[in-house]
């Protein structure tokens, strides 16, 4: 004989019905329902047995009809709520008997009403509301990042999280997915007007002259530094035949006055240097909007830049730098991007914590969020529960309701032995003591 085991281990016999249990839990639950099935049989035995027992005795001791009438009351009462219980769940006696195992005959019916209970009484808009506005989640989110291990766990899901994300991303994928976004947002529109706002606006508001004043200074400094850079400059292009103190003394002579030019251009805002390099800028900012031939020649070199196989491989390389990097910071815990993530986490906690507005914010945009997610799907949930019924094998359905609550309709069987028992004592002793008297009757 094939066997399956229980929540002992022991094998059990393929006949015995488990009633679908599958962990300690439900074996639990169909130990303690035998429990209760043994109970309401053994009450049932018991009052067959006084029954006998009185019914034989009834006719020399008058006072055990009395005793007959209760064991004949409660085994009705125990018959007819075993036939009850029974019935919701199969046939009794395997008879198909009308309006019997309604369980597995309505299970389409049950799932149906239950999702519609849970969308009409868990699932509306004000019990929804009601319970929302109970808690203040925003509040109790702030104790519990405030909790120093708790911002570590939310650092390290969050780490988790994106060591994920890079693991699946593949490079070329996303090179290209970067390449199309800055081609259709940086590279594809007109650089020339926005270049020429952007110039005319920097030169207008004389940005440009901080720019002449650096160059001059850094230049200067470069001169006197380096005099010998005009060793030769113009004086390698005198006649042979010309003495060479005239040579050093142009040469000199050139150094000078490039320093002393330098240093007038950094010293006077009105020099001429500086009056024309701002007519160059303003002019190139004008003509960077108005002039095609200008604008044309700008986006060709920009297009020449950025379609560069060699721009395309710094690119390249700069993501898997990065990448690694970002993968090596999120592994490991001591790193400062993940010291950072945890004082965020706690900052913010205790930020959730002291400031009862933002508190308000986020909890009335939970609120809102979550009530347009519910009154969205709301249907669609029932419907998991009603479709989820509806998938269960009628037999294992009724198994598994069974298994949940069939110990407490045990009681039903047990009370209905008592009450059973109460009646038929009460019928008869009603009978006995007040209606044979009034009909004359002799008993």
């Amino acid at each position: 004989m094939r066997c399956r085991g229980d929540n002992t281990g022991m094998p059990q016999p393929r006949t015995r019905r488990t009633l679908g249990a599958v962990s300690p839990a439900d074996f639990q639950r169909l130990d303690e329902l035998r429990r209760m099935q043994a109970i309401a049989v053994g009450l049932l035995i018991a009052m067959a047995v006084v029954f006998v027992v009185s019914f034989i005795l009834q006719a020399r001791y008058p006072g055990w009809g009395f005793v007959r009438a209760a064991s004949e009351g409660g085994m009705v009462g125990a018959l007819a709520d075993w036939f009850a219980v029974t019935a919701l769940f199969r046939h009794p006696l395997g008879l198909k008997i009308p309006h019997t195992n309604l369980i597995s005959q309505k299970k389409d019916d049950i799932g149906e009403g239950l999702g519609s209970f849970v969308e009409e009484n868990f699932l509306a808009d004000e019990v929804v509301h009601g319970k929302l506005a109970e808690i203040s989640g925003a509040r109790r989110a702030g104790e519990w990042l405030s909790d120093r291990r708790n911002a570590e766990r939310v650092s390290a899901m969050a780490a988790s999280a994106g060591l994920g994300t890079l693991a699946v991303l593949d490079d070329d994928d996303v090179q290209e997915l970067v390449e199309v976004l800055v081609r259709r947002h940086v590279i594809d529109p007109e650089w020339s007007p926005l270049i020429g706002r952007a110039a005319e606006s920097f030169v207008s508001g004389g940005h440009h002259e901080a720019l002449l004043d650096i160059a001059a200074e850094r230049l200067e400094g470069w001169l006197v530094e380096h005099p010998d850079a005009f060793d030769r400059v113009v004086s390698s292009r005198l006649p042979s035949w010309m003495p060479g103190i005239v040579d050093r003394f142009v040469d000199h002579r050139l150094h000078a006055e490039a320093v002393r030019f330098v240093q007038s251009v950094a010293a006077e805002r009105d020099h001429p240097f500086r009056i024309a390099v701002s007519k160059f800028l303003a002019d190139l900012a004008g003509d960077l909007q108005t002039q095609e031939r200008l604008q044309g020649q700008l986006e060709a070199f920009k297009h020449g830049v950025f379609d560069s196989p060699r721009i395309r491989a710094l690119a390249q390389s700069t993501w898997r730098t990065a990448r690694a990097a970002l993968v090596e910071m999120l592994e490991d815990p001591a790193s400062d991007l993940r010291v950072r993530m945890v004082r965020a986490a706690e900052d913010f906690g205790g930020k959730l914590q002291e400031d009862a507005t933002l508190q308000y914010k986020i909890d009335v945009w939970v609120m809102e969020v979550v009530e347009r997610l519910v009154r969205t799907y709301r249907h669609d949930l029932a419907n998991v529960i009603s479709e989820t019924v509806q998938r269960w094998d009628a037999r294992e359905a009724a198994e598994k309701i069974e298994l949940q609550v069939g110990r407490d309709l045990q009681f039903i069987r047990i009370n209905g032995t008592v009450v059973g028992s109460l009646a038929g004592l009460t019928i008869y002793a009603v009978a006995t003591w007040v209606v044979a008297p009034l009909a004359g009757v002799s008993h």
